[in-house]
């Protein structure tokens, strides 16, 4: 069994030009909930000034109470991990960089001085009795700076585990891996934070997204992230395509013999639900337009 993290209701919105009531939001986690997923990103705490999308998280985190998931929390700095300190969650997510130029477009800070501030954000979540995972963002290529060197995301590897983390997940924010470069990155971080747990993060901009997937699971990866609907993007990487979906994942798995203990009917009803909420005729996941094979 394969464990899949849902980010639809964080990555899958942040980019979308509809803004969602923290009331819609709450019912889409709740449906994801129900459709069986066992870690959602809820929220993130950035300044909803900057990203208007994800205003309310206190208010999110609040009406979820009693659940039968782990709530993540998207954290950036010092100001957001105290509001998630104060809310009702389980994890943290920070996010850590590979490259220069897409942090800098990003944060506004060269990767270096961000990734220490992200070890110290890691750091006190931990000591607060939270799970913390670092997401190395453009860990397999920048879309300003070209390749990243796999050696690079493993010293970050390194680094996180040192300050605590327990869950090191790679970003192919710019959907530019192959499964090639998913073996190789996979193998350099294990040695690097060693017993620390590992999730993948891709992107399907070239058609790559799930073959990457396979990819993953073969080196042995714990878990992979995926939004539902295939919503989702950088907002800072125009040409960057969605998240892997949800349901074409769970579909593509569970007809391997991968269980994954989703049920992708409620999952492709829930993104042609969240589509319609969002202003889009279909989402980008192919599940909702193929429609399940066999039928029954």
């Amino acid at each position: 069994m394969i464990q899949i993290v849902e980010v639809g209701p964080r990555d899958g919105l942040q980019s979308e030009e509809a803004v969602l009531s923290t009331a819609t939001r709450v019912h889409l986690i709740r449906r994801l909930e129900a459709a069986g997923a066992s870690r959602i990103e809820t929220v993130s705490f950035a300044h909803p000034k900057l990203v208007p999308q994800m205003a309310g998280a206190e208010e999110i985190c609040e009406a979820l109470g009693e659940r039968s998931f782990s709530a993540i929390g998207l954290v950036l700095n010092d100001k957001g991990l105290e509001r998630a300190l104060a809310s009702d969650l389980d994890e943290i997510n920070v996010v850590a960089y590979a490259s220069d130029g897409y942090a800098e477009k990003n944060s506004g800070t060269a990767a270096d001085d961000r990734n220490t501030e992200a070890a110290r954000l890691v750091t006190r979540a931990r000591e607060a009795g939270l799970g913390a995972s670092v997401t190395i963002s453009v860990a397999f290529g920048d879309p300003i700076d070209g390749d990243v060197p796999p050696e690079r995301v493993a010293v970050i590897a390194g680094d996180m585990a040192t300050a605590g983390a327990n869950e090191i997940a790679l970003g192919d924010t710019i959907g530019s891996a192959v499964p090639a470069d998913v073996a190789l990155v996979l193998d350099l971080v294990r040695a690097a934070a060693p017993g620390v747990r590992t999730r993948c993060h891709f992107h399907n901009t070239r058609n790559t997204g799930y073959a990457n997937a396979l990819a993953a699971l073969a080196a042995g990866v714990d878990a992979l992230d995926a939004s539902v609907g295939g919503f989702g993007g950088s907002p800072f990487s125009p040409q960057a395509g969605g998240n892997v979906a949800t349901e074409d994942l769970v579909w593509m798995l569970e007809r391997s013999g991968i269980e994954t203990g989703l049920d992708i009917d409620s999952l492709t009803e829930t993104g042609a639900w969240l589509a319609g909420e969002l202003r889009h005729e279909t989402p980008p996941a192919m599940a909702s337009r193929a429609g399940r094979w066999p039928s029954s």
